[in-house]
């Protein structure tokens, strides 16, 4: 009888012994992952670790062999649905768009949750007594479901910077300079910084608009403009395929053909119209590898080798075989312009910019003042001009004329400086050559626009921690404030963003908290007009941490604000707002009790049900704490 109902149940699902050798090939595959997104490289890892700890009990099945009870075969087959879904969610952490996996990070974190769910429902039925299995592993089952379950109760902490940079990135502004220091970090963060980096972000992203079939497509186009930047300040100023409005038409040219690989770019990941061969064998698109070689790279970008000479062979074999392919598929080649060589572009440009640089320090102000605005765009368009600036000498004289007496001269030279310090070295040597106590008098003093830019500078090289504490000991902290109080709009948000990376440091925030910065935070939050809630929220999370920052913070009033954000403010503004109250409350129980009088418990039941992953989280956290501080009915 059990035989007949092993082979109808297998009938279904298959042997019993298959099934237990194709989950043990899932979790050695997943654990051969090694490219983890570094948004949920944690989560990934911990994930295999559990499921690592599931093979003595697939190895002790096997051992039993396929003779089992329908029941227990269900619950193979549910057991092996919980792994598939972990390892379709571990690839797309391996494999898929880092872009969206970290705008996307709430959403990804739930996928784990229920992957956890799963796991632990079909464990919870697995009959240990019929199939054999030791005490010893029993013992260890139960002790990942236990993880499982505190992985699903934990509060994770945010990344704040991460989150603060693609909140700046994502936003409506309008584009400005300082947008690139932020774009160079979020780079780097996501592991977005490198040619390799970003041809396979651009067929994961590619792929992800080919399975959402143009569902969200604001995201997806997000995510493509953000990609384009990324690959600009890269040296890449080719536009890609999928550039402007998304639309299956604006895909549909590179993933319906079937372009063979061997046909596209490795810099562009285009069709080649004119291939070159370069001299580690490599073929590319000529303008493509041109661009490359103008902007000083010495190295092939497909395997890293020093070129041993610059010239350019043309692929005539490859060109041949991809007009016929066209032909062969009515497929239309891109019209570009014709080649125009530019061999000693590089050399004239060096020349250009030795010549500036000395320009600098010209007795003629038209002159000088030529020199700063040239030098200012050149060290906007590309990253290696601004090493190359540097190289020059460029870097000291314009720190001295930070100085200078005329506004305008003023202005520019800031502009440029800022523009320069998205270089990392050139972070450390504009500080070294003592520019910061200029940049905050220019804040203090200059015009509107060389104010901002003079936050945004600050906002810049404040990347570096040793630069985080120099500004705050010069006495940066307090003329932030006082723009984030009283300047323009986009004033209020490059202090907000210059605030907020100084703030990192502990000296910075009590610095800050003596500032007054509290009251125009509270500004922020109440004057929806200006948007920027979630920037004065995150401030406002790091300073919760501060004692100062506790008892300035706590007062009622700014109690009732939270509340009332936590009531009717948009889904992203609820979950910093609650983050900021359980800071506050679990330091401070009247603040907790504070907040039941606004009436906050109901819309804290609210969030914890419909609210985004990370909400949810922080709100159960602050309802147990408010249950402790007063018993609620």
């Amino acid at each position: 009888m059990e035989r007949q109902m092993n082979v109808s149940v297998s009938s279904k699902g298959g042997d019993t012994m298959d099934v237990v050798k194709e989950l043990m090939e899932v979790i050695e595959t997943v654990g051969s992952y090694a490219g983890y997104r570094k948004t949920q490289r944690k989560e990934c890892l911990c994930m295999v670790r559990r499921l690592k700890l599931l093979v003595p009990l697939l190895e002790e099945i096997r051992e039993l062999g396929s003779l089992v009870s329908g029941e227990a075969f269900n619950c193979l087959a549910n057991f092996r649905k919980a792994i598939l879904a972990a390892k379709k969610l571990l690839k797309h952490c391996n494999c898929g768009s880092k872009i969206y996996l970290a705008l996307e990070s709430e959403a990804v974190m739930s996928r784990f949750h229920a992957v956890y769910d799963k796991l632990d429902q079909a464990l919870d039925g697995m009959p240990y007594h019929e199939l054999g299995i030791s005490v010893e592993v029993q013992e260890q089952v139960e002790l990942m479901r236990m993880q499982l379950k505190r992985a699903k109760r934990r509060t994770d902490t945010q990344d704040i910077e991460l989150a603060m940079d693609m909140m700046v990135v994502f936003s409506k502004k309008d584009d400005r300079n300082a947008d690139s220091a932020i774009l160079e970090r979020l780079a780097i963060k996501l592991d977005l910084h490198t040619i390799t980096d970003l041809n396979e972000e651009t067929l994961a992203v590619r792929k992800l608009f080919k399975e959402r079939g143009g569902h969200n497509a604001e995201n997806i186009q997000q995510i493509i403009d953000l990609l384009g930047k990324f690959r600009q300040i890269t040296g890449i100023e080719e536009t890609m395929a999928f550039d402007g409005p998304v639309s299956s038409k604006s895909f549909q040219r590179c993933q319906s053909s079937l372009i063979p690989h061997e046909f596209l770019c490795p810099i562009t990941l285009e069709i080649m119209t004119d291939p070159v061969i370069v001299a580690t064998g490599q073929t590319f698109e000529r303008e493509s590898i041109r661009k490359w070689l103008d902007s000083h790279h010495r190295t092939c970008p497909k395997t890293g080798q020093t070129l041993d000479h610059l010239s350019l062979a043309p692929n005539f074999a490859l060109k041949n075989l991809i007009q016929q392919w066209c032909e062969q598929n009515n497929f239309e080649l891109p019209k570009k312009d014709p080649y125009i060589g530019s061999h000693g572009s590089s050399t004239e440009l060096l020349k250009e910019i030795s010549l500036l640089v000395q320009n600098l320090s010209s007795c003629q102000l038209d002159v000088q003042r030529e020199a700063i605005v040239k030098i200012r765009m050149h060290s906007k368009e590309n990253p290696d001009n601004r090493v190359l600036i540097a190289d020059s000498g460029g870097i000291p004289p314009l720190v001295q004329l930070l100085s200078h007496p005329h506004s305008k001269i003023q202005e520019q030279t800031v502009t440029a400086l800022l523009n320069l310090s998205i270089d990392e070295a050139n972070k450390r040597i504009i500080a070294r050559e003592g520019a910061i106590p200029s940049i905050i008098e220019i804040l203090q003093n200059g015009t509107d626009k060389a104010r901002e830019n003079s936050a945004a500078a600050l906002f810049s090289l404040s990347m570096l921690d040793e630069n985080k504490e120099l500004v705050g000991t010069l006495n940066g902290v307090p003329p932030l404030v006082g723009l984030l109080q009283h300047g323009t709009i986009r004033g209020k948000k490059d202090a907000a963003t210059a605030l907020f990376n100084l703030s990192l440091n502990q000296a910075n925030k009590f610095r800050a908290i003596q500032a007054g910065i509290i009251p125009p935070l509270l500004h922020l939050l109440e004057d929806k007009n200006l948007g920027m809630i979630d920037e004065a929220l995150s401030i406002l999370l790091l300073l919760a941490s501060h004692p100062e920052g506790q008892n300035e913070i706590g007062k009622l009033s700014f109690v009732e604000t939270l509340v009332e954000i936590i009531r009717s403010g948009t889904p992203k503004n609820k979950e910093c707002a609650t983050s900021v109250l359980l800071e506050l409350g679990l330091n401070n129980s009247s603040l907790v009790l504070a907040a039941l009088q606004y009436g906050v418990y109901e819309h804290l039941v609210e969030i914890a049900r419909t609210g985004t992953n990370r909400a949810q989280r922080k709100a159960n956290s602050l309802l147990n704490h408010m249950s402790k501080c007063e018993h609620i009915p």
